[in-house]
């Protein structure tokens, strides 16, 4: 994959990017700010602020945006207004359960919302320690135009990325902690195992104007992990690491890949170019791919 173009934003961790009906780009920052940037990244207006952390953004009709916001919750945005409606937030779904990390979505035709509570235990500060873990507390949540929500999936190792089949058969979820991808047939809500055993670490995951589902890989994984991740008292041990430590366990690179169907790889794009890396979202639109990161300063671009 040939190094990105990067179109800075003046934000830190633009973790997902939406391309919106006019071609503009659309992303979250860490300080709760919507931004859009038009003119090939010349020019970027704040269209709203969460008062959280927004994470996966997907178009929601009306120009409306969803937002799935780690602290307030699944959000409706409109870029017009700047006005932000909660739609699940943190005390709803049940006492026992709330959502706790609200992180990516899907929108079905119908305006059914599929989204993801990453975990249980921890806030996304410390989403490491989740993944270390392996609490086994994450969820994919569905809901319906009336406004009830339901689980589809529990138990799943840190749920991540969201994406609907080109025709919407199934949902697809990224298990983030077991390096593979779930699925729910929307007919008989049978799940199954799209992609097993990724290369790499999943986060968000987008429907393509191809058909294909696009996955941010973080970065490869990591022997230390895996090693640990059948020993509880070693994850913990690893957990306790200072995060100078833990930072060194991280890979710099940009990669993304495409899965059919079937879950075959059709597509594996991989750079270690300096200037881009933890890819965590990505958006494939009108023979461009554009990468979210949870780390960097602006959206990346690579010409297909």
């Amino acid at each position: 994959m040939p190094a990105p173009q990067v179109l800075a934003v003046n934000g830190t961790g633009p973790e997902d990017v939406l391309v919106d009906e006019e071609g503009r780009l659309l992303t979250g920052v860490d300080d709760g700010r919507i931004l859009r940037l038009s003119d090939e990244g010349r020019r970027i207006e704040v269209v709203a602020d969460t008062g959280g952390r927004p994470l996966g953004l997907e178009l929601f009709g009306d120009g409306r945006l969803l937002v799935c916001d780690a602290r307030a919750g699944l959000l409706v945005v409109d870029p017009a207004t700047g006005s932000v409606e909660p739609k699940v937030t943190g005390g709803s779904i049940t006492a026992s359960r709330p959502l706790n990390l609200c992180n990516n979505a899907a929108v079905a035709r119908d305006g059914t919302v599929f989204f993801t509570d990453s975990t249980q235990r921890f806030g996304l500060e410390n989403f490491m320690a989740d993944l270390l873990e392996h609490s086994g507390t994450g969820r994919l949540l569905r809901r319906d135009v009336s406004g009830e929500v339901t689980e589809l999936l529990d138990g799943l190792q840190f749920a991540n990325g969201v994406a609907l089949a080109a025709d919407e058969s199934y949902v697809a979820v990224a298990e983030t902690g077991s390096y593979q991808i779930r699925r729910v047939w929307l007919d008989s809500g049978r799940s199954d195992v799209l992609v097993d055993n990724l290369p790499g670490i999943p986060d968000n995951l987008s429907t393509g104007q191809d058909g294909l589902i696009w996955v941010a890989l973080v970065s490869p994984r990591n022997p230390v992990l895996d090693r640990t991740s059948r020993y509880p008292v070693l994850r913990r041990a690893t957990w306790a690491l200072p995060p100078a430590m833990l930072a060194k366990l991280e890979v710099r690179t940009t990669w993304v890949v495409a899965v059919d169907d079937t879950g075959r790889i059709v597509h594996d794009l991989q750079t270690s170019a300096p200037g881009y890396h933890m890819v965590t979202g990505v958006r494939q639109h009108n023979g461009k791919l554009y990468l979210g990161s949870l780390r960097e300063q602006g959206i990346a671009v690579i010409d297909l």
